[in-house]
């Protein structure tokens, strides 16, 4: 069947068959959502969006973080920007996305809307994530290497297939929700290191609200909007191959979606692998004024996004190889949102430091790693590697992840994670009291 089709067919699956490990999953992603958002609540974007959404009005019936509600459409517009704000969420490497933050932005705007319960809105963002996920694979790095952020585009299309679900869509209403997302999808990686970045995030989540809710009364779209001639698979990655165009049946039981990794640094995800690296140095005895010069090497499509070597700003230091591996060895705490601010990147012993850090691309290293070199001012070396794909334990990931939550909310972080167990119990509106208290 086309692509599309089993697109559709999947956005029906009974809950009930869904594997057990993804909707727990879910609840993690969830959990860590609803902290990344609370915690961004008072970024500059979360204000200028909120005084949007109070101004544009409509029916207001879902919640947004730190506030009053909104129409459905512009909550997942604010939460997903809000939500994303800090830069600390979820990253799934084959959608070369975020997935939370486009996602359960439209899935739970939706489900606070029809009254659905929280099995139906842990469904759907399953669902909605798994599409995103499979879409951003079709689209593959290309895409992402022409200069589009897939957070907002293959993102989108995840949206729209939740909300589509909660929104009880049929197959041929989902076939058009769809395909009136491919024309409607968008984001660009040029405004990383800006407010546009979760902007962009907050975009995926209002189109994905929009076309389901356009779907269900009766607008219409072409057959294939996503895979179909001059469609956005053909428009947006022109080397995307047919062969490609077909619908992973590889992983059994096991979805796409249990491969998603957890931000335990509030900066960008390709810097991670560098910090871990440089952790596990910094245990063994290596300090920042040891360090003569650092040698990193890292896949090369990192260098677009995190290689700012003069960053101007907190934001701009979330994406700069050179400041953070300073940072991290100097023990500044990368895991704290707060201590990304405008002073740091004036600060003159890490723009010394920076300058005797060279980046350089190696297309044998996946997205998850990193490996270099550090050369120590006794003229002895050590070799430094990390890779972020090696598995979590369940049981350690929820630790860590709880720490996270503490670290950037305290008492409320852990108030947070003490329903994790009572998820099951809850439903949507419930859901939304805690994203808006």
């Amino acid at each position: 069947m086309p692509f599309v089709d089993d697109l559709i067919a999947f956005s029906a699956q009974p809950s009930a068959d869904l594997p057990v490990s993804a909707v727990q999953l879910a609840k993690l992603s969830l959990l860590d959502w609803l902290v990344c958002g609370r915690a961004g609540v008072e970024e500059p974007v979360a204000q200028k969006l909120r005084a949007f959404g109070v101004s544009e009005g409509g029916f207001q019936t879902a919640s947004t973080f730190g506030g009053s509600k909104m129409a459905p459409r512009m909550a997942a517009l604010f939460n997903g920007a809000v939500s994303h704000a800090l830069d600390y969420d979820d990253t799934h490497f084959s959608h070369v996305g975020h997935l939370s933050v486009g996602v359960y932005p439209a899935a739970l705007a939706v489900a606070e809307d029809v009254g659905a319960n929280a099995s139906d809105l842990l469904a759907a963002f399953v669902i909605g994530a798994e599409a995103a996920i499979r879409i951003g694979t079709v689209l593959g790095a290309s895409h992402y290497n022409l200069g589009f952020h897939q957070t907002a585009t293959a993102g989108a299309f995840g949206a729209t297939v939740a909300a589509g679900r909660l929104h009880g869509l049929s197959s041929e209403q989902m076939r058009a929700a769809i395909g009136l997302c491919a024309t409607r999808a968008s984001g660009l990686k040029s405004q990383f290191g800006t407010m546009g970045k979760p902007y962009n995030a907050g975009i995926a989540a209002s189109n994905g609200v929009e076309c389901a809710q356009l779907a269900a009364l009766g607008l219409t779209s072409c057959d294939d909007g996503l895979m179909g001639p001059q469609g956005f698979a053909e428009t947006h990655n022109p080397a995307t191959l047919p062969s490609k165009a077909l619908w992973n049946q590889g992983s059994g039981n096991r979805l796409l979606l249990e491969g998603n990794k957890y931000k335990l640094h509030a900066c960008c995800h390709g810097l991670h692998a560098m910090i871990e690296g440089l952790l596990l140095a910094k245990d063994a005895g290596v300090t920042f004024d040891d360090v003569e010069e650092i040698t990193l090497r890292t896949n090369p499509r990192w260098l677009k996004v995190c290689d700012i070597k003069q960053p101007r700003t907190g934001l701009e230091v979330k994406f700069s190889y050179a400041w953070l591996a300073g940072m991290t060895l100097r023990g500044v705490v990368t895991g704290a949102p707060d201590t990304y601010t405008d002073a740091l990147a004036e600060d003159p012993g890490l723009e010394a430091f920076a300058e005797n850090v060279t980046v350089v691309g190696d297309d044998t290293l996946t997205d998850l790693q990193a490996a270099g070199v550090l050369t120590l001012k006794s003229g002895k070396t050590r070799l430094v590697s990390f890779d972020l794909a090696a598995p979590l334990p369940i049981e350690t990931l929820q630790g860590k992840l709880r720490s996270k939550a503490q670290a950037c909310l305290g008492q409320e972080g852990a108030d947070i994670w003490s329903i994790l167990d009572q998820l099951d119990q809850m439903n949507a509106r419930e859901i939304g009291r805690l994203v808006s208290s």
